[in-house]
């Protein structure tokens, strides 16, 4: 295979992977979750970030409880929406990640640098084959 042909086929891997990224923001971009208080005083509806979208006092049962009950119950169905988000979003990026990258970790914050910046570059054997890297470490 000569350098135009690998070159060829890093464009067109380049263009799938890409193809692949604008699918998975799209995807992501439509992630909600709704969970609703056991009680059904209330539902909490979010978006992809964990943004709050929608809050809907389902019943009169909201007026019964105190402002620090009414507060608790929106703040536990919020924190159960948000988890329903993130682990849509777990599920949706997983399959795009390399090896080794976790896909909770990114959508929760805590992933390390490595996640972001490996000790060592992500390159196709092509690509290393081309730029005379092989699998040598320093």
């Amino acid at each position: 295979m000569n350098i135009s042909e690998r070159i060829e086929g890093l464009f067109e891997e380049y263009q799938r992977q890409r193809n692949s990224l604008t699918e998975l923001q799209h995807r992501m971009r439509e992630l909600t979750a709704t969970a609703t208080s056991p009680r059904r005083e209330v539902s909490v509806t979010v978006g992809q970030s964990g943004v709050v979208t929608d809050i809907r006092f389902l019943t009169s049962a909201y007026k019964r409880l105190t402002p620090a009950d009414l507060t608790e119950v929106i703040m536990a169905t919020y924190a159960e929406a948000k988890e329903s988000v993130m682990l849509q979003a777990e599920a949706v990026l997983a399959p795009m990640l390399p090896d080794g990258v976790d896909a909770r970790s990114l959508v929760r914050g805590t992933a390390g640098t490595d996640a972001f910046l490996p000790p060592e570059p992500r390159m196709t054997t092509s690509v290393r084959e081309i730029l005379g890297m092989g699998r040598q470490r320093q």
